[in-house]
C-alpha cells in the first residue's frame, strides 16, 4: 500500500513539473477542491467528451463515418504523389521559433488598497457608466415623445447606474432564474441588496438601458446597439491592461445555459428560451486565462466586417482567426486551435507574421485542403498507444498519434522529432511528439479555466441580442479583472475567491456600507 502511495506521488510531482515547465499556472483562482488539484491531469482519450477545447481527433470513430484506408481521404486532401510534389516529406527536420522577449502579466501595478471596483473599472471605467446613463435617458426622452409620457419615470444618475449593474452582476453569484428574484419573497430574494433600489425603479432602468440610442448613419449593422461599448472592451482587454503569454488559445468558451438550471426546466419553458443569435470567440492567454480579445459573430445579419455573410464555415472561422491575432504580426506568439481553424492554408499565412500555431485536425470538421490524404486515413494495422508519424513540409508538420483513438496535429510551432509524454493517473506515461503534449497541456488548462469562469456569469437572460452580448462581456471583465487582482499585491492583503471578488464588487456598485464578502 505504501509503495502504491509513493508511486501515486511521484507520478503527480512528475505532472506538476512537466505541467510548470510549459508556464501555465495552477488554479488560478485559488479555489480549493477537485478541479484545483487536478489540473496537471488532462484527458487525451478518444472518448473525452470535451469537444469544445479538449482534445476531440477521434471523432471519425465515435461519429461512426470512419476514414479508411480504402477510401479517398477528405475533401481537399491530396493523393501521396500529388503530396510529394508540394513538398511533403517522411524527412524530419528540427525547427526553432524566435524567443519571446516580453513578459506576461498587467501592464500598471494597482496599489494594495485597489479595491474590486478599482480592477473592474480598468474594463469599464466611469466615462462608460457615464455614457450608459446619457444613452439611456435620450432613449427614454425619445421613446415617450412616441409612445407617450411615463408618469413613473426620471432620468437615471451615474450611482443609479451602478447600483442597476451592481444588481444584475449579482445574478453571478446567487445564482437565480430571473433578477427579478431579488425583491422576491422566495428562496433566490436577497433582502441586503434589494433595499438599495426598488423593484419598480429597476424596471424602469431595465426598460429603458441602452448603450447606443439612436441608429448612426455610418453603420446600421446588427451590434451597432453595442459596437462602442464593444471597442472600448477590447482596448482595455489588450495590451492597455495585460500583455499575454506566448502561448494562447482561439475558441469559443462556454456560455450555454447553466446544465444545473437547465435540468430543473420543464419542457415549456425551454421552449419559450430562445437559442442565442450569436457566436463568440475569444483569443484567450493559456498561462493564466485572461481573455485577449473577442470576436461576436451574428448568425444572422449583417456584421460591421462582412463576415455575417460567409455561409462556409471554413472559410468564417479561417477569417475569424485573422480578426483575433490581427495585434500579433511580429511578436513570436504561438496560438493553438480546434478543429474549426486549424488549416494549412491559415498557418502558412500566420507563419508569414511570425504567428505560429499548432491545432487538432478532424477529418469532418477542419478545412484538409492540401494536406496528404495517407496522413489522414486510418491504419488497417492495429496501432499500440503512443505510436505515431509524422510528415513535413517546410516547417510545418503534420503528426498521427495513437491513444484510444487517432489523433492529428498540425503545427509549426514544435519540431516533429522532440519527444513529450503525456501523463495520466491509471496509464502512467505515454510518449508523444512534444507537440501533442503542449496542445494538450494548454487546451486542458483552458478547459478547466472555462468550467470554472463559466459558473461566474451573470445569469439575467434578456431577449435582445445587444444585452446578451453586454452581460456576456461584462461578465468576461469580471473574470479578468480577478486574474488581474490575483497577480496584484491587493491579493496578498485579501485573498478573495472568485465568488467573494464577485460579491464585494456588487456590494461596491451598490455602494453599500458593508463590503465585506459574506464568508
Amino acid at each position: 500500500m505504501a509503495e502504491c502511495g509513493r508511486k501515486a506521488l511521484s507520478v503527480l510531482e512528475a505532472a506538476r513539473s512537466r505541467y510548470e515547465s510549459l508556464q501555465i499556472s495552477d488554479d488560478v483562482f485559488g479555489e480549493s477542491g477537485d478541479d484545483s488539484s487536478d489540473n496537471p491531469f488532462y484527458s487525451t482519450s478518444g472518448d473525452s467528451n470535451s469537444d469544445n477545447c479538449c482534445m476531440e481527433a477521434g471523432d471519425d470513430q465515435r461519429s461512426g463515418e470512419t476514414v479508411s484506408c480504402q477510401s479517398g481521404g477528405p475533401p481537399g486532401s491530396v493523393s501521396i504523389t500529388q503530396a510529394e510534389e508540394d513538398g511533403w516529406s517522411d524527412t524530419l527536420q528540427d525547427i526553432t521559433v524566435a524567443p519571446y522577449n516580453e513578459t506576461y502579466g498587467p501592464t500598471q501595478r494597482m496599489p494594495a488598497t485597489a479595491t474590486c471596483m478599482d480592477f473592474f473599472q480598468l474594463f469599464v471605467p466611469d466615462n462608460a457608466i457615464q455614457n450608459m446613463v446619457t444613452q439611456t435617458n435620450m432613449y427614454a426622452k425619445k421613446y415617450q415623445e412616441r409612445f407617450g409620457s411615463d408618469e413613473g419615470w426620471r432620468n437615471v444618475t451615474a450611482a443609479e447606474m451602478k447600483a442597476f449593474l451592481g444588481l444584475v452582476t449579482s445574478t453571478s453569484v446567487h445564482r437565480c432564474e430571473s433578477v427579478l428574484s431579488i425583491w422576491s419573497s422566495g428562496f433566490f430574494s436577497n433582502r441586503s441588496i434589494a433595499l438599495k433600489m426598488s423593484q419598480a425603479r429597476f424596471e424602469k432602468i431595465l426598460k429603458y438601458f441602452h448603450i447606443v440610442a439612436f441608429r448612426s448613419s455610418h453603420g446600421s449593422h446588427g451590434l451597432y446597439k453595442i459596437q462602442p461599448f464593444l471597442d472600448s472592451l477590447q482596448q482595455s482587454f489588450g495590451c492597455s491592461t495585460f500583455r499575454p503569454s506566448q502561448t494562447q488559445v482561439l475558441h469559443e468558451p462556454l456560455i450555454d445555459e447553466d446544465p444545473v438550471f437547465i435540468t430543473t426546466c420543464t419542457e415549456r419553458e425551454l421552449r419559450k428560451r430562445k437559442k442565442r443569435k450569436f457566436s463568440l470567440w475569444v483569443r484567450q492567454c493559456t498561462s493564466t486565462g485572461f481573455i485577449c480579445q473577442i470576436y461576436v459573430h451574428l448568425k444572422e445579419g449583417q456584421g460591421p466586417d462582412g463576415l455575417a455573410t460567409l455561409k462556409n464555415k471554413p472559410q468564417l472561422h479561417s477569417m475569424v482567426a485573422k480578426q483575433l491575432c490581427q495585434n500579433l504580426s511580429g511578436r513570436n506568439s504561438i496560438i493553438f486551435t480546434g478543429p474549426s481553424i486549424t488549416s494549412l492554408n491559415l498557418y502558412q499565412e500566420f507563419e508569414k507574421q511570425e504567428i505560429y500555431c499548432c491545432g487538432l485536425l478532424s477529418t469532418r470538421k477542419s478545412d484538409c485542403t492540401g494536406l496528404p490524404q495517407c496522413m489522414l486515413v486510418n491504419p488497417e494495422s492495429p496501432q499500440q498507444r503512443g505510436q505515431s508519424r509524422s510528415m513535413m513540409r517546410g516547417n510545418t508538420s503534420l503528426i498521427s498519434w495513437y491513444n484510444k483513438g487517432h489523433f492529428r496535429f498540425l503545427t509549426n510551432a514544435y519540431s516533429p522529432t522532440k519527444e513529450g509524454v503525456i501523463i495520466k493517473r491509471k496509464s502512467g506515461e505515454i510518449p508523444c511528439p512534444l507537440a501533442v503534449e503542449a496542445f494538450a497541456a494548454h487546451l486542458s488548462y483552458i478547459c478547466k479555466y472555462d468550467d470554472k469562469y463559466s459558473k461566474y456569469f451573470i445569469f439575467h437572460k434578456p431577449n435582445k441580442t445587444w444585452q446578451q452580448v453586454f452581460w456576456l462581456t461584462i461578465s468576461m471583465a469580471i473574470n479578468n479583472a480577478y486574474i488581474l487582482y490575483k497577480m496584484s499585491d491587493a491579493y496578498h492583503i485579501k485573498r478573495y475567491s472568485r465568488a467573494q471578488f464577485g460579491e464585494r464588487l456588487v456590494r461596491e456598485l451598490l455602494d453599500l456600507d458593508d463590503c465585506s464578502p459574506t464568508q
